[in-house]
C-alpha cells in the first residue's frame, strides 16, 4: 500500500510540474484557435471574409446571423430548421433511454435463459454499419407510409442507438452492489419498485453521460437526416445548413455564423450536465 501511495504521489507531482502546465496550456491554444478564427469569421462584413483572413479583422456586423436566420432554404427560414432539430433530437434521445433501461435492468438482473448469448448479439450490433441499413430502412418508411414526417428519422435514431445505450447502462448496472438489489427484494420490492426506487436515483450519471453522446449525435448528424428527413417540413439544422451555400457555394461566408447558430443549444446541454459526463463514461469500468 506504501509503494502504491508513493506512485500516485510521483505521479500527481509529475501532472502538477510547470512544464506539464505550459503544454496543457499550449494544447488547449492551439485547439481552440480554429473555434476563435470561425468566431471572429462569424462577425465579419462579407466583403472582408472574402478578401483577407480573419487574424486581420477590424469592423465587425451582425448582418451574417441576420442573413442566417432568415435565409430560406427549400422554402423554409434556418430558424423553421432549428424548431425541426429540437422536435426530432428530444424523442431521438427520451425513446432509446427509455427503451435501454428496461432491457438493461432486465439484463443485468433478471436470470433467464439465453440472457449473456442475447446480450452479446445486442452488443455485436454495433459493429454493424448503418449506411447498409439506410436504403432497406427507407422503403419500409416508404411503404408504411411514414415518409415525409419525424417518424422515420425518430424510429432510426432510437434503432441505432439502443445497442450503445444498453451496454453502457448495463455495465452501470452491474456495477452496482448487489446487496442493494437483494435487500429490496427480501424486503418484498418487485422488479418494478427495484428499478424506480432503488436503481433509479443511482443510474444518473450513466443516463446523463448516454443523453449527452446521443443528444449530440443526433443533433450534429446529416445522413440520416438528409435520408429520412429530407423534405421542407421536417429538414433539421444539418440539412439546411448544407443547403445554405448553395451547390455554387455562393453563399459560403455565412457558414461561419450558422455553425455558431447550430452549436448554441448543444453547448448549454454539455455545460448543464459535464458534471455527469466523466462519473458516466466510467460507469462499469470498475466494481465497488
Amino acid at each position: 500500500m506504501q509503494a502504491i501511495s508513493e506512485r500516485s504521489a510521483t505521479a500527481r507531482k509529475r501532472l502538477s510540474s510547470p512544464i506539464a502546465s505550459l503544454a496543457t496550456v499550449v494544447i488547449a491554444v492551439l485547439w481552440s484557435l480554429p473555434t476563435a478564427g470561425l468566431l471572429v469569421t462569424s462577425f465579419r462584413p462579407q466583403a472582408d471574409i472574402q478578401r483577407t483572413g480573419w487574424w486581420t479583422a477590424t469592423s465587425f456586423t451582425l448582418d451574417n446571423y441576420r442573413q442566417v436566420l432568415e435565409s430560406q432554404t427549400s422554402g423554409r427560414s434556418l430558424s423553421q430548421a432549428f424548431v425541426n432539430s429540437v422536435v426530432i433530437t428530444l424523442p431521438s434521445v427520451l425513446a432509446p433511454l427509455a427503451i435501454a433501461l428496461i432491457a438493461a435492468y432486465a439484463l443485468a438482473w433478471i436470470d433467464f435463459k439465453g440472457r449473456d448469448l442475447l446480450f452479446v448479439l445486442i452488443f455485436a450490433l454495433q459493429i454493424v454499419p448503418i449506411q447498409v441499413t439506410l436504403i432497406p430502412l427507407l422503403n419500409l418508411y416508404v411503404d408504411a407510409g411514414l415518409a415525409g414526417t419525424y417518424w422515420p428519422v425518430w424510429i432510426s435514431h432510437t434503432v441505432y442507438s439502443l445497442p450503445l445505450a444498453i451496454f453502457l447502462l448495463h455495465n452501470f448496472m452491474r456495477g452496482l452492489p448487489k446487496e442493494l438489489v437483494e435487500a429490496a427484494r427480501v424486503d418484498g420490492a418487485g422488479h418494478v419498485q427495484i428499478f424506480l426506487r432503488v436503481l433509479a436515483p443511482l443510474l444518473v450519471p450513466a443516463v446523463a453521460a448516454f443523453g449527452i453522446f446521443q443528444f449530440l449525435w443526433v443533433w450534429n448528424d446529416l445522413l440520416v437526416a438528409l435520408t429520412f428527413a429530407n423534405t421542407p417540413g421536417t429538414n433539421p439544422m444539418t440539412v439546411a445548413l448544407a443547403n445554405l451555400a448553395g451547390s455554387r457555394g455562393s453563399a459560403w461566408y455565412l457558414l461561419s455564423a450558422a455553425a455558431f447558430v447550430s452549436m448554441l443549444l448543444p453547448l448549454i446541454v454539455f455545460l448543464s450536465m459535464q458534471r455527469f459526463f466523466v462519473r458516466g463514461l466510467l460507469a462499469g469500468s470498475v466494481k465497488g
